[in-house]
């Protein structure tokens, strides 16, 4: 009898309810998510005397801090472009492995994930800087070296390195997903190559090129470890100033005020993303 009972109440989920399962996560969103973000917005709304106001907000308007926006909107459009342009061939190639292959492949892109973002850039500042790796085999060679770091060059470049497989992984997950038979169809009906890949491939992988586009433009826009190392400090982004306002300035109102309006972006992002991939087919988690 007690069994049953027992067996009736697990059975109904009395004991382990989706609301019990979801507490511990719901306790460290609003540690670490809610908290953290109530913070940014008290700040970025108050002045120093705890006064509601509007101008941390409206700091973006000046010059130095207009120049940082859009040179880091400028720099983090192209770097996506890029990143898109060489992920989406690649993406293909690995979508026509066989599985024994691709997975092997897959498995090289995503390696360089597992490493520290902050070793990978510094590993890219030591090859690019003038005495660094590459200007030595250059020299070597008794070729030109190349002075590329400390300028958007090397920004672009880093950005290029550490988000391209952000790109590949969901255009990739696109693209297996088309059926094969589709493509077939539009080749017996007479397409040729071009007209099934604007037709049937390219419309059919939205998905996860929008959602390529927006795990790449984010973190593009908002990073300040590449420009400072990549750029010396000489190319101050958005992300570099907002760094600067809260680790030296010690102005956490004008930082957080900044930081809501990047918000803004990345909102705006990621409605774009939802519109397009309402079923999450682009995400390759």
């Amino acid at each position: 009898m007690e069994n049953n009972i027992l067996s009736e109440k697990l059975g109904s989920g009395k004991f382990f309810s989706g609301k019990m399962l979801s507490s511990p996560y719901i306790v460290w969103a609003a540690i670490f998510i809610i908290v953290p973000l109530g913070m940014v917005f008290y700040y970025g709304l108050t002045d120093k005397t705890g006064a509601f106001t509007l101008e941390n907000i409206a700091a973006i308007m000046s010059a130095e801090h207009a120049k940082a926006l859009w040179i880091s909107l400028g720099l983090s459009l192209i770097s996506t472009a890029i990143c898109f342009f060489l992920a989406y061939p690649l993406a293909m190639i690995l979508a026509n492995m066989n599985v024994s292959q691709h997975s092997f492949i897959v498995l090289i892109f995503i390696l360089p994930m597992w490493m520290n973002f902050l070793l990978r850039t510094l590993a890219w500042q030591t090859l690019l800087e003038k005495t660094g790796v590459i200007n030595n085999i250059l020299s070597f060679l008794h070729l030109p070296a190349l002075n590329i770091i400390n300028t958007p060059y090397a920004i672009v470049l880093g950005m290029v390195y550490n988000f391209l497989p952000f790109m590949v992984l969901p255009i990739y997950n696109s693209l297996v997903k088309i059926d094969p038979n589709v493509v077939n169809a539009a080749k017996d009906l007479g397409a040729n190559g071009m007209q099934t890949f604007f037709k049937i491939t390219l419309p059919l992988s939205i998905p996860g090129i929008i959602s390529g586009v927006t795990m790449v433009f984010i973190p593009a826009l908002t990073t300040f470890v590449i420009s400072k190392l990549l750029g010396g400090s000489k190319i101050l982004l958005i992300g570099n100033v907002i760094e600067e306002e809260f680790t030296q300035a010690g102005n956490w109102h004008l930082g957080s005020g900044l930081s809501i309006v990047l918000m803004i972006f990345i909102i705006v992002n990621m409605v774009v993303s939802a519109i397009f991939d309402k079923d999450g087919e682009g995400s390759f988690l």
